[in-house]
């Protein structure tokens, strides 16, 4: 094992411009001030063999600028009640955590595994027999109003796996830096979810002719506690809404809602971001235009509707509602850091998704992106399902490594090796997924 002083020599030498950074890139510590996929010049990359403590057989094709993914792990567990203890708290006020991915590995995200995102307080007391869910709005033909008992007896129930994830998953990877939730990767899950066609409930209103939109309200309170104002009212257009897989959702995976979830009703929205699933359901509105509510205008879930370069100011005029999620994948097993020896076969393996689209190829890479694997890949039980992949991988050498997955959509479309186009907000980064691992 090496020395301390040893470890931190070579840190020194990779961070000769920037002495503090030396001293805060240790093994399970954040890199500040460059994002934890780590930006360094890459004539550092030889020197860092000495930190990972191997050498790195295809450090030639690395991209410049890139920290080893041995390096960029931070994981500080966190309790929040219901949920797992490996879950990672990103704020407190509203609650937010995120699930590493090696606790991603079940086909069927567990609720206690599935991330916190929150933009409200969740409310305090909840009186299922008493809650009820209003339909109205200016393309609305009339309002009614069903409580939890109504929407379960009068309704035909439906169950969908579905994944859900975070326009800002994978935010704390942009440079410039993105103001916002810091989340890295596992602002998502895809467990199953049972409730009833949102579609159908909105027939009994009447949806009009010119309607466009809807909207939903919850029950959660502005982190102010100002009772005017409103934590975050957002919605999808009509199209969107009336499709099969869009849900009142009161249970995942057979049981009650969690609370920090949405217990005792909310929306879900297949394919696209998980702030249109709103939580804690009180009311939706058919409107006869886009929906207007927090969050919907300014910068919120929008990103530029062209390309911009890193750190531009963006007028709000040129800014454009997100809706359907890109391609990405994530690897759950192994978990970054893995040892093997020599001439082992590493079996790795994870899930892959596309918004509106299916995953049509999965391929790996151990060469820094110079060549690719690949994979085995199933078929999703049912749309906007997250899908299976899986593969085998031999290392030609003793020495450091690390391995890239990387995911194509039904379109064509495939994740970048390296952070997409920067945006205002840091949205919608679908990098490929690293992990280290060390052949000894």
């Amino acid at each position: 094992m090496k020395k301390k002083n040893d470890i931190e020599k070579g840190l020194h030498s990779l961070y000769a411009d920037d002495p503090e950074a030396a001293d805060k890139a240790l093994w399970g510590r954040e890199v500040d001030p460059v994002s934890r996929r780590g930006f360094l010049r890459k004539s550092s990359l030889l020197a860092m063999s000495a930190v990972v403590g191997a050498h790195i057989p295809f450090a030639a094709y690395m991209p410049g600028g890139l920290i080893p993914a041995a390096l960029a792990q931070s994981d500080a567990p966190f309790r929040i009640p219901g949920k797992d203890p490996g879950l990672i708290v990103i704020n407190d006020r509203p609650v937010n955590a995120e699930t590493p991915p090696w606790l991603l590995d079940d086909p069927v995200t567990p609720a206690d595994r599935l991330f916190v995102r929150n933009n409200g307080i969740p409310p305090e007391k909840i009186d299922t027999a008493a809650w009820t869910l209003s339909i109205g709005g200016e393309a609305a033909r009339s309002s009614v109003s069903y409580t939890l008992k109504e929407l379960q007896e009068q309704f035909q129930q439906h169950t969908y796996q579905m994944t859900i994830e975070c326009g800002g998953n994978g935010r704390a990877e942009f440079v410039p830096p993105a103001k916002g939730n810091q989340w890295r990767l596992g602002a998502v899950g895809c467990p199953r979810w049972t409730g009833v066609r949102l579609r159908d409930v909105l027939k009994t209103a009447g949806i009009a002719g010119d309607a466009v939109y809807i909207g939903y309200y919850g029950d959660d309170s502005h982190i102010s506690g100002d009772p005017k104002k409103v934590p975050i009212s957002r919605g999808v257009p009509i199209e969107k809404a009336l499709q099969n897989e869009s849900l009142l959702a009161w249970a995942i995976n057979g049981e009650d809602l969690p609370l920090m979830n949405g217990y005792p009703l909310r929306l879900v929205i297949g394919g696209w971001p998980a702030s249109t699933c709103g939580k804690w359901l009180k009311k939706i509105v058919i409107r006869n235009k886009i929906h207007d509510g927090a969050k919907m205008g300014g910068y919120s879930y929008r990103v530029p509707c062209h390309p911009v370069a890193p750190g531009a100011d963006v007028p709000e005029a040129e800014m454009c509602i997100i809706e359907s999620m890109p391609v990405k994948s994530l690897i759950t097993h192994p978990r970054s850091g893995a040892m093997i020896t020599a001439g082992q076969t590493l079996k790795v393996r994870g899930h892959a998704w596309a918004g509106d689209r299916s995953v049509a190829a999965m391929a790996v890479s151990i060469d820094f992106g110079a060549s690719w694997q690949k994979c085995d890949l199933k078929h999703a039980v049912n749309r906007f399902a997250w899908q299976q992949w899986s593969g085998e991988l031999r290392f030609p050498d003793p020495g450091y490594y690390e391995v890239w997955a990387r995911a194509t959509d039904s379109m064509g479309s495939m994740q970048p090796m390296v952070v997409p186009g920067w945006n205002p907000k840091g949205y919608l980064n679908n990098a490929c997924h690293r992990i280290a691992v060390k052949v000894a």
